[in-house]
């Protein structure tokens, strides 16, 4: 009973780091504008399926995960300038349906661009299970946590140390006081959509080896990523982290005791009782004032 416990708790745990880097993309973008970026899933359906093709195509690993990390991090930027940037002034409702509308485009270009088929990315350091207390841990497992861990460590230091970070909080913060004391705030705004974008690329490129990647795969990872970071509480980093941590254990758990046809009900069900009982998400993050 413990080996299968601690089997389906790594598998919750790998996917759910996943989560957590898609809800970090959504949380430095809200923090800076107020907006809900709904084309999130797609900056992680890019990043594994660049990769993924790069690879197919003899790119050496570690310069096709590069290549398309850069390549994703250029079209959050590009997105931001032409989609976001023109529309700044417009209602949040607005800014929101505009992501929509951005996110099915890069869907049906990349669809017509790459293919509809299923890719495959290799694994970073093997197949070969890790056995740990009865139960197999995947090395490409260990990689999806670590780098989470180790993104979280970098955002940390980024955020409290360096200058743009302070910005970016400052911003989040009160973004007409920002303003007054010389942040530009479209700077800001910029660079949190290319970080985003980031973000977005180094989780599907994770999880490609696991759960292969294909034109639509970020449709459920980019909702799921939403929900973890209104779980953990819209705003906040550790929110975002231990969201995502918590919705990849609950449907590792669901799937593995009742039964996996109930996977994918179970972000809907938690989002339904967050907004019904703690609207301000498990760690109660305040919203912030934005004009």
């Amino acid at each position: 009973m413990l080996a299968q416990f601690l089997q389906f708790l790594y598998s919750g745990m790998t996917v759910g780091s996943a989560y957590a880097l898609a809800a970090l993309g959504f949380t430095i973008i809200y923090n800076t504008s107020g907006v809900i970026n709904f084309a999130q899933g797609e900056f992680i359906m890019l990043g594994g399926m660049l990769a993924a093709i790069m690879a197919s195509a003899g790119v050496p690993l570690p310069l096709a995960i590069v290549v398309a990390v850069v390549a994703t991090g250029l079209v959050g930027l590009l997105m931001e300038k032409a989609v976001i940037e023109p529309a700044q002034n417009a209602q949040v409702v607005t800014l929101i349906i505009i992501t929509i509308g951005a996110s099915l485009v890069m869907r049906g270009l990349v669809q017509i661009w790459l293919g509809k088929g299923t890719h495959a990315l290799a694994a970073f350091s093997g197949d070969t299970p890790i056995q740990f207390l009865g139960a197999s841990l995947l090395p490409q497992s260990l990689w999806v946590l670590g780098v989470t861990l180790a993104i979280v460590a970098a955002l940390g230091w980024f955020f409290g140390r360096t200058l743009l970070g302070k910005a970016m909080l400052a911003t989040s913060h009160n973004k007409t006081a920002a303003q007054l004391v010389g942040i530009n705030t479209r700077r800001v705004l910029l660079f949190s959509f290319g970080m985003a974008a980031v973000l977005g690329a180094v989780g599907g490129i994770l999880v490609a080896p696991i759960t292969y990647t294909s034109y639509d795969a970020g449709i459920m990872l980019g909702l799921k990523g939403f929900v973890a970071a209104v779980l953990g509480g819209l705003g906040g980093g550790v929110g975002a982290i231990a969201g995502g941590l918590i919705l990849g254990i609950a449907e590792a758990m669901t799937a593995g005791y009742i039964s996996s046809a109930y996977k994918d009900a179970v972000p809907f069900v938690l989002i339904l009782l967050i907004l019904f009982f703690m609207p301000r998400g498990l760690f109660g993050a305040k919203i912030s004032e934005r004009v």
